[in-house]
């Protein structure tokens, strides 16, 4: 009886040992966010290995046969964990789709891949970064314009913003007022407006009643620190009182400081009936200057700040990477991992849709799931023990008997 008998045991316990401390780590980062469970795989090592031996006639092979059990680990790279809210603005989750992860880097400029979105900011040298719970840089398409333009190529993101932004300049507005069928001459109606350089001005719409033609009106904007000219100088009532013709005119301002207005103006529900000249609703899409208020992430991806006027200024995009193959994804450290010559080509996904903004992916772990495979591994390590005795105990009856 060769001392080969404890070999299936002895790789059985060290294998089933093994799954034990993944299990154990599984459960370990049940809390942690972007944690990818790890598995413990087995492959037999049953067969035969050649072994070479020399003699006075040269060199012969012969075979040995080999048992038990290997074991090396799979991480379950797309398994998807379930999506919380947090409230934190720079806290963003990947949702319904598994290949995609966010884009890091370290000092050296290594490339690594998450799910963790719990990002935060810090500053080196004054420059302020995005970066990871760990400290790497989070990559993005930087901002071109502050809007909607981004860049082609990923870079750190850095948090720059004005603390003011200028107002924004009204491009569109609709008024909605009654022009008194009788009893005056002539009425106005105001309109706040914004120009680049101007922080709301009021623009006044004067209606003068024409001699001679029935429901008829001379049109003119007066504005103070410039001058306001209408597309159309004149308007016409039909005789239930709605306004008949232009229903949109454009306004055109020029302003003493060489600043410029180009309004869309509806005018399509003023009203020309009895009783007084009443304003009943203003719009407009410009705005005032604004203040620094936050930054935050949006549904998008979008690194960005709010202002106190309601506008937002874009830092960057988040860049979010896919593979031909994710699951072969290396774990490097943490909830990070690399790219290697099985993960196949990377590409960039398309973020519409598929973040949640102020939220986090939770832990894939079940713990049901590790629960209930801690008592199989228990199991078969206790009968791999019972295995590794029962043959301790046959040796020594061999030995006993031999001696």
């Amino acid at each position: 009886m060769a001392l080969s008998i404890f070999i299936p045991s002895t790789t059985g316990m060290e294998a089933q040992g093994h799954a034990m401390e993944q299990v154990a780590n599984n459960v370990a980062n049940s809390r942690t966010v972007g944690y990818k469970t790890n598995e413990t795989m087995f492959y037999t090592l049953l067969g035969s290995n050649p072994v070479v031996k020399s003699n006075a006639s040269g060199l012969n092979s012969s075979r040995v046969d080999v048992t038990g059990v290997g074991y090396y680990d799979r991480t379950n790279v797309l398994d998807q964990g379930v999506v919380t809210s947090t409230g934190n603005n720079y806290d963003v989750a990947i949702s319904g789709e598994n290949n995609a992860f966010f884009t890091l880097k370290d000092e050296f400029n290594n490339t690594f891949y998450s799910r963790a979105g719990n990002f935060s900011t810090r500053t080196e040298n004054g420059v302020t970064y995005l970066v990871s719970q760990n400290g790497l840089k989070v990559q993005g398409f930087a901002s071109i314009d502050g809007k909607q333009e981004f860049s082609a190529a990923p870079e750190n993101i850095v948090i720059k913003y004005p603390e003011q932004i200028p107002p924004v300049p009204t491009t569109e507005a609709t008024i909605t007022a009654n022009v008194p069928a009788t009893g005056v001459d002539s009425s106005s109606y105001a309109m706040t407006i914004y120009a680049p350089t101007h922080d709301g001005e009021t623009m006044n719409m004067i209606f003068k009643k024409v001699e001679g033609k029935a429901n008829t009106w001379e049109l003119s904007f007066h504005v103070e620190g410039g001058t306001a000219t209408g597309s159309v100088t004149e308007v016409t009532f039909d005789s239930r009182g709605n306004i008949e013709t232009p229903k949109v005119l454009d306004v055109a301002i020029n302003w003493d400081d060489g600043d410029t207005n180009s309004i869309h103006l509806d005018i399509s529900n003023m009203t020309q009936l009895a009783g007084g000249p009443g304003t009943t609703y203003v719009k407009q899409d410009g705005a005032e200057s604004g203040h620094f208020m936050k930054c935050f992430i949006d549904d998008e991806g979008i690194v960005k700040a709010y202002y106190s006027n309601g506008d937002t200024y874009n830092f960057a995009k988040l860049t979010l990477t896919g593979f031909s193959a994710p699951e072969n994804l290396t774990p490097y450290e943490g909830t990070m991992f690399e790219a290697n010559g099985m993960t196949g080509n990377s590409f960039y996904v398309d973020n519409n849709n598929i973040l949640v903004p102020q939220s986090l992916e939770s832990s894939a772990v079940n713990i049901e799931e590790e629960f209930s495979n801690m008592i199989m591994i228990q199991r078969a390590y206790s009968t791999n023990a019972q295995t590794f005795t029962t043959s301790n105990e046959m040796l020594e009856l061999l030995v006993d008997l031999k001696s």
